[in-house]
């Protein structure tokens, strides 16, 4: 029997004390007893050391019971004073723990980073300062192919640091000081783009100065988002981790559309803008890449001013680049033989996430190629497109929690699957609906569900991930990704090299046969899926 040690007095008739057990459970005398034999004997006295075991004679038994204990005789018990003191410990411990709020200050924190990140997703690496330093009016013609070289190197940084990075967080803790410190490059490098001036009169421009800034940026909020998005396992619990995922990655989508509503109403669509900035010599860019640069840190300050360290995990020596990727290894060749479900995962999300990445990377290209949509229509396709990906990502968290990450994804999947097949065979419109309305139906329905399986993919791995593991595993969720980034292009563009050849049709009226090279890509990632096994941590 366990050891119950108090520091009440076992005559006092009230019965109350704050119990210390030995076992871990607040129990006090008598508790463990069943309530229906309290109900027969309210008379009898809990068990002590001293006195003979339960175990005994029923013939000592029916003596004790016959004859009352010292105690007993000395400090009578009331019934009706008996019956509150035992239950009253009970009642004070819920039978299911009490539940905090899910979006609690340190989630708003947390989730503001999102938000905050759209300056680089939105502003700078897709709809205005990658368009402009590859307009080769401002920057020549080698500037479109520059900049692929420099993203393919800064991609290539990526896949090496990310999971080293990761597990270096997970020994050290020092989760709290890397984001803090990558997210103070990226917005120095956003704030550094001010200077990329284009062409002067000379011919002189400061493309380089500009690659070399957008990879380096890229880097930085790369591996920044491995330790933010392993995080999430330090303010959620496997039952809001889907909800909390779903809001952060939500918070993303609008930030952006707003951040672009500003930027394109105060300075990159009036002729004068607000301040009296003008396009002369890409002004308008420039100036909006501060505003970018000071939104991001706003909006950041939450977490780096309330994150914390974690402590350094016990027994952890610090490894170099070279120790880190043994153990890395190691570390996959244990996942390989304990849980390959975790390792199909990797793979599959990879697959996937690409084919994701080349709705949003190629889908204005694809509205402006073979849906006629102008520079307009494109952009007013984007904030919608960005804040329905954001509004379902919301929701859909809500079904991740209920349902669970991998019925979110298939759904997800296989929904845009369908959508994706519907743009293509429906490409010149279908009865009184024309192919501009086709697009923007199937279109926003492949964007509905690109945030819902990014959001799931990361609660995914964040439930599986083992406890003091997760920043190693989220490095190599980036790495993956980042090792097969090349699909989507590829197949996008091998695809209407084929639809070409096929139709007869000139490259550009092919163009539509573009999204059956991306909708391969998720397919394929679908099917790998399908055998990866629902876990929860």
């Amino acid at each position: 029997m366990n050891e119950i040690s108090t520091t009440h007095d076992p005559r006092d008739p009230r019965g109350r004390h704050e119990p210390f057990a030995t076992d871990g459970l607040h129990q006090t005398r008598g508790q463990h007893k069943l309530r229906g034999e309290r109900d027969q004997h309210p008379q009898r006295q809990p068990h002590r050391q001293d006195e003979p075991s339960e175990q005994s004679t029923p013939e000592s038994k029916s003596a004790r019971e016959s004859t009352p204990s010292p105690s007993s005789q000395t400090v009578p018990r009331k019934p009706a004073e008996q019956t509150p003191s035992r239950q009253e410990p009970v009642s004070r411990q819920p039978p299911h723990p009490q539940k905090s709020r899910t979006f609690t200050g340190r989630v708003w924190a947390w989730g503001l980073w999102d938000w905050a990140s759209a300056a680089f997703n939105a502003v700078v690496t897709t709809f205005v300062f990658s368009v402009y330093l590859t307009d080769p009016t401002l920057f020549g013609e080698q500037a479109n192919a520059s900049l692929g070289y420099a993203l393919t190197v800064a991609g290539l940084l990526i896949a090496v640091v990310a999971p080293a990075l990761g597990q270096s967080v997970d020994r050290s803790g020092k989760s709290a000081t890397v984001l803090t410190v990558t997210t103070v490059v990226t917005i120095v490098v956003t704030a550094g783009l001010f200077f990329v001036t284009p062409l002067d009169a000379a011919g002189h421009s400061r493309l380089w100065l500009g690659l070399f800034l957008l990879a380096a940026g890229n880097i930085a909020f790369e591996t920044g988002s491995v330790v933010y998005n392993a995080m999430i396992s330090d303010i959620s619990t496997s039952k809001n981790v889907g909800k909390i995922s779903g809001f952060g990655w939500g918070l993303g989508y609008v930030g952006g559309i707003v951040l672009l509503l500003i930027l394109f109403v105060g300075f990159i669509s009036p002729d004068v803008g607000w301040f009296g900035v003008t396009s002369e010599n890409g002004m308008n860019v420039r100036i909006s890449m501060l505003f970018a640069a000071l939104w991001t840190l706003i909006f950041s300050l939450p977490i780096m001013l309330t994150a914390r360290n974690k402590p350094r995990r016990e027994g952890a020596a610090a490894l170099g680049i070279i120790g880190a990727y043994k153990q890395l290894w190691v570390s996959i060749k244990r996942l390989w033989r304990t849980d390959r479900s975790v390792v199909w995962f990797l793979i599959s999300s990879a697959i996937y996430r690409d084919g994701l990445a080349g709705v949003f990377t190629f889908g204005a290209v694809l509205a402006s190629a073979a849906f006629g949509f102008g520079k307009s229509d494109v952009i007013i396709f984007g904030v919608v497109a960005n804040l329905v990906a954001g509004i379902a990502t919301i929701a859909f968290g809500i079904l991740d929690d209920k349902f669970g990450a991998r019925t979110v994804i298939i759904l997800s999947l296989v929904s845009m699957a369908v959508c994706g097949f519907a743009v293509f065979v429906f490409h010149n419109g279908i009865g009184s609906l024309s192919a501009t309305t086709v697009f923007w139906i199937f279109g926003l329905g492949l964007c509905v569900f690109v945030g819902p399986t990014q959001s799931a993919s990361r609660t995914f791995l964040a439930r599986i991930a083992p406890k003091g593991e997760e920043g190693e595993l989220f490095g190599l969720y980036a790495t993956t990704g980042r090792a097969v980034s090349f699909l989507s292009p590829f197949m996008y563009a091998n695809a209407i090299v084929l639809g070409a050849a096929i139709t007869g049709l000139p490259l550009k009226s092919a163009a539509y046969f573009g999204i059956l090279g991306i909708m391969l890509v998720v397919l394929v990632g679908l099917i790998t899926f399908i055998p990866v096994k629902a876990q929860t941590k």
